[in-house]
This record gives C-alpha cells, sequence and structure tokens, in this order.
C-alpha cells in the first residue's frame, strides 16, 4: 500500500470519528419541552444585557423577551458608554414599562472585559432566582421562557443551562463561520461525559443564551471570575463545574435566533476575538489544524488530482470519495436539524480553511494583544484600553 493511501485512511477516521460523534450529539442536544407542556412557573426571572452603542437592535431584543406569558420577569440593561441613540431607546422604553430597569455604568477597572463587567453589574442588581445573560442581537421567541424553566425544574444541583440559537447567516462569508460553531460543538463536545461528570473541560455553552441559577453564580464568584476574558460561553460553564454545580446544554434552534455578524471580515474578527480563548490551548489548535487539513481537505486534493490527471489511485481515491461522502452527509444533516443555510455543506473546504486562518490569527493576535471588539482593544495582559 502506498503512503497516500495510508494517509487517505487515517483521513477517513479523522472525519468517520468526529462525525459519528456528531450524530450520537445531535440526539443528545434535545430541545426544551413544549410550551403546552411547560408548567406556569411563578420564579422571578432576570435577563441581562450589556448593551454598547446597539440601537439597531435593543428595542427589537428586549420586547422579544417580554413577549411570552410569564409575568414575573424583569430585564435590566446596561448601557456601556453608547455614544449613538441606546441611551435614549432605553430610557423611552423605562417610562413605558416598569419591568425594565437601567444599571448605573461605572468606569471600566483596569484588566476587564466590557462585557464581563457589564453582566457582573447586572447580576449584582439582579433579584430573580434565575439571572438570564444575552446580547442585544438575540431575538427570543414567544413562550421561551416557560420552555426554559421548564427544562431546569426538579434539577436543584443544575447552576447552568445554555443555548445555541438559530444563528442566522446573510452573506456567503458568514455561511462559511457561523455553521462551523455546530461542527466543532458536536462534532469533539464529550456531551455524555459532560452529563456524568462535572470535569470543567467537558462543558461548553453559548454567550448569547447563558441560563444560571443565582445563588450559583453568586457562589461561583460571578462574571468577574473571569474578568478578562472574551469568552463568556467557555469561561461561565467551566467555573461552575469547578465549583461543584452542574451544566448543560440544550438546542435553542426554537427558542430563540439571532444574526451575530455581517459579511466575511466582521465574521472574520467577530471570532478571532476569541476564536483561541475558546481553544484554550495551542496543542488543541495543533491537532485541530492536522485534523482539518489531513481529514477534512486532503480527500478533496486526491479526488481533484485523479479528475485532473486521469490516474485512478485504487486505495486512496475510493477512500477519499467516501470520506467526502461522509463529512458532506454530516454537513447536510446539521444544516438540515439546526435550519442553516443550505450553501454551507457545499461550501464545507472553504469552511474548513477560513475557520484555520481564524484560529491561527485569534493565536496571534492573543499573543501581540492586539484582539479588540467594539471599539476596545485588549492587550496580553487583558488590560482594555
Amino acid at each position: 500500500m502506498t503512503i497516500i493511501g495510508i494517509i487517505s485512511i487515517i483521513s477517513l477516521a479523522m472525519v468517520a470519528v468526529p462525525s459519528t460523534i456528531a450524530f450520537i450529539n445531535m440526539r443528545r442536544l434535545h430541545r426544551a419541552p413544549n410550551q403546552r407542556d411547560a408548567p406556569r412557573g411563578e420564579e422571578l426571572v432576570s435577563c441581562c444585557i450589556p448593551a454598547r452603542n446597539e440601537e439597531d437592535n435593543l428595542e427589537a431584543c428586549i420586547l422579544s423577551l417580554l413577549s411570552g406569558d410569564h409575568e414575573a420577569i424583569e430585564v435590566l440593561v446596561y448601557d456601556d458608554e453608547s455614544t449613538d441613540g441606546t441611551s435614549e431607546i432605553l430610557a423611552r422604553m423605562m417610562k413605558d414599562d416598569p419591568r425594565i430597569r437601567s444599571v448605573s455604568t461605572r468606569p471600566l477597572p483596569q484588566g476587564h472585559n466590557g462585557k464581563q463587567h457589564a453582566c457582573q453589574r447586572m447580576g449584582e442588581a439582579a433579584r430573580g432566582e434565575w439571572v438570564l445573560f444575552t446580547d442585544a442581537d438575540v431575538r427570543f421567541e414567544s413562550g421561551w421562557l416557560r420552555r426554559t424553566l421548564a427544562t431546569v425544574q426538579d434539577r436543584p444541583r443544575l447552576g447552568l443551562i445554555s443555548a445555541f440559537p438559530h444563528e442566522l447567516t446573510g452573506s456567503i462569508g458568514e455561511a462559511l463561520f457561523v455553521p462551523m460553531i455546530h461542527v466543532l460543538l458536536l462534532g469533539y463536545l464529550p456531551m455524555g461525559g459532560m452529563r456524568k461528570t462535572l470535569q470543567p473541560e467537558a462543558s461548553a455553552g453559548c454567550g448569547q443564551f447563558l441560563f444560571a441559577r443565582r445563588q450559583a453564580w453568586l457562589e461561583t464568584g460571578g462574571h468577574d471570575a473571569f474578568h478578562d476574558s472574551m469568552h463568556d460561553g467557555i469561561k461561565m460553564p467551566r467555573n461552575f463545574r469547578s465549583h461543584g454545580w452542574e451544566t448543560d446544554l440544550i438546542d435553542g434552534t426554537d427558542l430563540a435566533r439571532c444574526r451575530m455578524y455581517r459579511g466575511f471580515i466582521e465574521s472574520f474578527h467577530g471570532f478571532a476575538k476569541n476564536g483561541y480563548e475558546g481553544l484554550g490551548s495551542i496543542w488543541i489548535l495543533l491537532l485541530i489544524t492536522v485534523i482539518h487539513m489531513v481529514g477534512h481537505l486532503l480527500p478533496w486534493g486526491v479526488v481533484i488530482y485523479c479528475l485532473a490527471s486521469g490516474v485512478w489511485l485504487p486505495v486512496a481515491a475510493p477512500i477519499s470519495i467516501s470520506t467526502i461522502a461522509i463529512m458532506l452527509t454530516m454537513r447536510i444533516a446539521l444544516a438540515i436539524r439546526y435550519r442553516q443555510a443550505p450553501v454551507g455543506p457545499l461550501l464545507h473546504p472553504f469552511a474548513v480553511i477560513a475557520t484555520t486562518i481564524m484560529q491561527w490569527w485569534s493565536l496571534y493576535a492573543h499573543l501581540r494583544g492586539t484582539r479588540s471588539w467594539r471599539g476596545r482593544t485588549f492587550t496580553a495582559a487583558g488590560k482594555a484600553t
């Protein structure tokens, strides 16, 4: 057997194993109970929105949060030194609805990320038994709160539940990056281990939907425990688990929706701000890179070579075709299940290249201290400037 044949077998394993895990995790990442099956609860829930120049999003987000029939709800907004019309929109909405409150702004402490600082201030001011931390660009579906509360009931040691909303894409550039969230999450997260143990590394979350028991949030130090991080979706569940609280994930496709970024450039920089931090180790980055290059790209190279040269490689060619079939089947299944853009599976090899470049660029920016978002740059020491 030739070397290319042996490498093709390795490529097949690199794709088949995470694809199998992804299919298993698709069954484990269940949705919240139907609204008709969700009992009416009386728990007060505090919804916290950090808002920095969110005049295009804030009102729609707040209205969607309040659209359900769960009466015990309050919405807290932290206006993080906005220079657009965010303050005026918030003031108007507070006059119309007493459930909406503004949390007073404080100067950003040295070494603190703006979002984590805002969430800390809102969490301290919250009155609810449960606290939702979300983003202004998220839109919640009717009944989201009753269904979420039904998910957490009768689980006294559950400190945090997170959900990945329906991630919308409006361009090819967005479709390169955004669907890869589910590819990486479901292909590499040991979801079975996540629910059987409290191992911090066997957990994940989404910063767009972090639903926390306030008692657990306070006991674990709140967002101050990872004040210099740009990835609360990873840091928060790991912090909860390190303090003995359970965390879990559900499919939020029918609970909320969000268009994270606009176009290729914004998507690239949006994911790069915390792409490396989400992996947490250069060794994991190296491993993921090898899997992507050998497993997800090499088979395409073999097939293209055979078609271009007219030379059929007896072992490598059929195995590479099988590998491509497996990866496309996985991508199509994810696209159907999570309502992703239909073009996503066809873009898979380009998405792998773009994501890998983004992850290495994120490491470069991390080491140089040039990660930035919303007009703030974070140095290697975590200082916001």
